[in-house]
C-alpha cells in the first residue's frame, strides 16, 4: 500500500473513530479493584509504583538519557523476529503499572484484538499495538537488566523544565536537572513548534522500539511510530502538557494516538487470550511491515 493510500485510510478511519470506539466497553476497574491509572489508592503495590517513580524522576537526566540513546543505538545486543521478541515478555511484569500484574504478552495481545475488533481494516494498528511494549526486553539480563525506572513508567522530556502534570512530581526536585538553569525553563534547550523528534525523552522502552523500527526499516505509517514512542507520554496526551514543541504532524499523531490509548490502557484484563489461535495472524501482519530478523 502506497503512503498515499495509507493517508486516505487513516483520515476515513479518523472521521469515524469515535463511532467505531462506541463498540468497546471500558470497564470502570482494574484487575485490583481500583480505578485506572490511580496512584493514590491505598495498597502494597501503589506503595511500590511511588518508589518506582521516585527513582525515575531522580535518575532519568538529559546526560543519562544521551548516554543510553548512544549506547542502544548500536544495536548490537542480538538479532531476531518480532515474535521471538513477543515471547521474551512471558517473563516480564511492569513494576510502574497500577492496572496489571500479569505477563506481558498478555497485555500486547489484549490491546491488540480489543483495536482489530473495532478497526477491522487498520491492519497497521493492530500490529501497533501488539509490538507497542517490546522494548520492555531491556529488563532482561541479555539487553542489560536495567532497572524498572529506566524502562517503564510514563515519560517526559528532558532537557526543559519538568511539568508539574508529571505523576508524583514532588521527586524531580531532586533531579539534579531541576536547578540546571540550562535545562529548568519551559522550553530548555528547544525550540516552540521544533517538533516532538528533535525533543530528547526520557529513556525507557518507548524510545528504544521507536529507534529499533527505524533502525530496521519498518514500514508501518508515520502514526504507528507516533504511537510507540509517546504511548507512555502522558503528561501530553492525557494532560495537554508540552504541546508547545509539537508541529503539524505531532498533532495528526496525537489523534490517533488518543484512539489507541483508550485500547493500551482499558484492555487489560485477567481474561487471557488464546495465543496460538490468534498468531498466524499476527505474524502476516509481522511478515507485511517488517524483516525477519530484526538487529536490537
Amino acid at each position: 500500500m502506497s503512503t498515499a493510500e495509507v493517508a486516505k485510510n487513516m483520515a476515513q478511519s479518523s472521521e469515524t473513530n469515535d463511532e467505531s470506539s462506541k463498540g468497546f466497553d471500558a470497564p470502570d476497574t482494574n484487575a485490583f479493584g481500583h480505578s485506572f491509572r490511580s496512584y493514590d489508592a491505598e495498597s502494597e503495590r501503589q506503595k511500590g509504583v511511588e518508589e518506582f517513580y521516585k527513582q525515575q524522576h531522580i535518575n532519568q537526566t538529559y546526560d543519562y538519557v544521551k548516554k543510553m540513546r548512544e549506547e542502544y543505538g548500536k544495536f548490537n545486543k542480538g538479532e531476531m523476529g518480532i515474535w521471538e521478541c513477543c515471547e521474551l515478555l512471558n517473563s516480564v511484569v511492569d513494576d510502574s503499572d497500577p492496572d496489571l500484574d500479569e505477563p506481558q504478552i498478555q497485555h500486547l495481545l489484549q490491546s491488540a484484538e480489543a483495536i482489530r475488533k473495532d478497526f477491522p481494516d487498520e491492519d497497521w494498528m493492530h500490529l501497533t499495538a501488539l509490538i507497542h511494549d517490546l522494548g520492555k526486553i531491556l529488563l532482561l539480563p541479555q539487553f542489560g537488566s536495567l532497572p524498572q525506572w529506566a524502562v517503564v513508567g510514563d515519560t517526559f522530556p528532558v532537557g526543559c523544565a519538568f511539568d508539574k502534570s508529571n505523576v508524583h512530581y514532588k521527586y524531580f526536585e531532586q533531579n539534579p536537572d531541576f536547578n540546571n538553569p540550562k535545562y529548568n525553563t519551559k522550553n530548555g534547550i528547544y525550540e516552540e513548534g521544533c517538533g516532538l523528534d528533535k525533543v530528547m525523552m526520557s529513556w525507557g522502552h518507548d524510545d528504544y522500539m521507536y529507534m529499533v523500527c527505524l533502525a530496521n526499516g519498518t514500514t508501518l505509517p508515520p502514526p504507528a511510530l507516533f504511537i510507540i514512542r509517546y504511548h507512555s507520554f502522558y503528561p501530553l496526551h492525557r494532560e495537554g502538557a508540552y504541546k508547545q514543541f509539537m508541529n503539524e504532524s505531532d498533532h495528526e499523531g496525537l489523534k490517533w494516538l488518543h484512539t489507541f490509548n483508550k485500547y493500551d490502557l482499558y484492555s487489560k484484563s485477567k481474561v487471557k487470550v488464546d495465543v496460538e489461535k490468534v498468531k498466524p495472524y499476527y505474524m502476516s501482519l509481522i511478515n507485511k511491515y517488517f524483516p525477519e530478523k530484526l538487529k536490537w
